[in-house]
């Protein structure tokens, strides 16, 4: 070698080193990465200037900063897009050095989409590892992630349904809005707990601000802004560690087997049939021009807290066998979520299906695959007895449709429902007759109903509910004991133009 030659270092042939500033100033970037920042011959592109290490190292040397594509970008993922653009097109040149705020390994999502864009072009990548915000909130807040399970969360993507399950730090916390969102999430599904609100840490400005959730000021909210909760588990893993310890610690509950809850889910499954029943034929449809009606919030309320009954049912088994080391919870839903996949590969695969009737014709057809039926079995083997009568017969009747039993337009069931009726008139002497043919009537209404896109549970169940409310306006206007049937007759009428 030429002693007068040049010495390189080795990170000075690379065509693009990534590295991280840490969470302050440039006292606590290590000495090995402030060399590179200081190689002239490198270009320093740095995510934001919106940091204390950031501006600093501005004042020593020349730096591009990328909050330009902040502005322009309609998205985040836009931005990061066209930072990673930015940044290898660089590398094809000179060598860069592109630095974030942290760790280029922790929530920094151009830092992935920068090596897989490289690798495309050959260009060739260093990472430097670097203190993160996360080294920072632990040491201010004095917990170990390891000690139940710090579970670490992007404001700008969010898990829906969010399931806190214990310590959490939501991290990315830069707008009022968001910040005061979170917050307000927090009240209504952890009862308003305490949090700390993690402003600027590592920097000598650096905050820790405790406070109750529903008082947290959304002005704290900035670039390097995060917030720890350490609540109990809500929502539904909060619903399956109360389940548990209901089993391990309540006589009624510890009495409890699959077949003793049997009667518990069918009421259960009845009260949510009938607060079902008083929401609007159409709500919760999505259908290209389905316009969505007012929410009656009331109705909604009950339906919400009926479901959660029924939900308990399902715990209440899951827990059940999970003591005998069958299933839990975890395994139920799983074995939902691929039956899910495969029978919709319209949607997951490419399988075509654009309507709603595709999509059950489809639906129905795996299903005969996932579970033949054996050669001399019957279309209607399956239909559980125990099921309401008319929506066993519905049932039953699409079984019979999927061959081809079946009218393909409404008059003609109507007609048969007409048909139906003059027979039972017909046979109104003959008791053992009527009953038949009132059977025969009954289902042919619940064809029709089927035919008409409802259900039959829920139509009788809002006639019930229309003749209940018109009986008792009936009875507010006074005794109904005495009168004649024309008067009773007539409150009727009176009724009917009210409700």
């Amino acid at each position: 070698m030429d002693d007068g030659a040049e010495a390189t270092s080795p990170a000075s042939l690379l065509s693009l080193v990534v590295m991280g500033l840490g969470p302050g100033g440039l006292d606590r970037v290590p000495p090995s990465v402030m060399g590179i920042l200081s190689e002239p011959s490198h270009r320093v592109i740095m995510r934001t200037m919106d940091h204390p290490a950031a501006r600093e190292l501005a004042s020593l040397r020349p730096v591009t900063g990328c909050d330009d594509l902040y502005l322009e970008g309609e998205d985040f993922e836009s931005v990061y897009r066209a930072i990673a653009s930015r940044v290898v097109e660089a590398a094809r040149s000179q060598p860069v050095a592109y630095v974030t705020p942290g760790s280029p390994l922790v929530g920094e999502r151009a830092v992935g989409m920068i090596r897989s864009l490289a690798a495309r072009e050959g260009v060739e990548v260093k990472v430097y590892p670097a203190e993160s915000f996360l080294d920072a909130a632990l040491e201010v807040l004095g917990i170990d992630p390891l000690d139940g399970g710090l579970a670490v969360l992007n404001a700008h993507r969010l898990p829906s349904p969010l399931l806190l399950r214990g310590p959490t730090l939501v991290a990315a916390l830069d707008t009022a809005a968001g910040l005061a969102d979170f917050c307000a999430h927090l009240t209504r599904v952890a009862a308003d707990p305490e949090v700390a609100v993690l402003v600027d840490l590592g920097g000598p400005e650096q905050r820790v601000v405790r406070s109750r959730a529903a008082r947290v000021d959304p002005t704290l909210a900035g670039p390097r802004t995060s917030l720890y909760v350490d609540a109990a588990p809500t929502g539904l893993a909060g619903a399956v560690a109360v389940m548990d310890r209901l089993r391990a610690e309540c006589p009624w509950d510890r009495r409890q087997t699959h077949h003793s809850l049997v009667k518990n889910l069918l009421e259960e499954t009845y009260e949510l049939t009938e607060v079902l029943a008083a929401l609007p034929l159409d709500a919760g449809r999505q259908d290209a021009g389905a316009s969505e009606p007012e929410p009656d919030w009331m109705a909604f309320e009950e339906v919400c807290e009926e479901l959660g009954d029924v939900l308990l049912q399902v715990l209440f088994h899951a827990s059940i066998a999970r003591e005998s080391q069958i299933f839990d919870i975890e395994d139920v839903a799983e074995v939902l979520r691929q039956k899910l996949v495969r029978r919709h590969p319209h949607v997951f695969s490419d399988v075509a299906a654009d309507t709603a009737e595709q999509v059950k014709a489809n639906w129905e057809q795996i299903k005969q695959r996932e579970k033949p039926r054996p050669e001399d079995a019957s279309l209607l083997d399956g239909v559980p007895r125990s099921m309401p009568a008319l929506s066993r017969a519905a049932k039953i009747q699409r079984r019979a449709a999927q061959v081809g039993f079946d009218w393909s337009e409404v008059p003609p069931v109507v007609d048969k429902v007409a048909e139906e009726l003059e027979e039972l008139r017909a046979s109104l002497s003959d008791r053992e007759s009527a009953e038949a043919e009132l059977g025969d009537l009954l289902f042919a209404t619940v064809n029709l109903t089927r035919h008409l896109a409802l259900d039959p549970e829920t139509a009788l169940r809002r006639a019930i509910a229309r003749f209940g409310d018109r009986f008792r306006t009936m009875e507010a206007e006074g005794p109904l004991e005495g009168l004649t049937v024309d008067q009773l007759e007539e409150r009727w009428e009176r009724a009917k133009l009210n409700l």
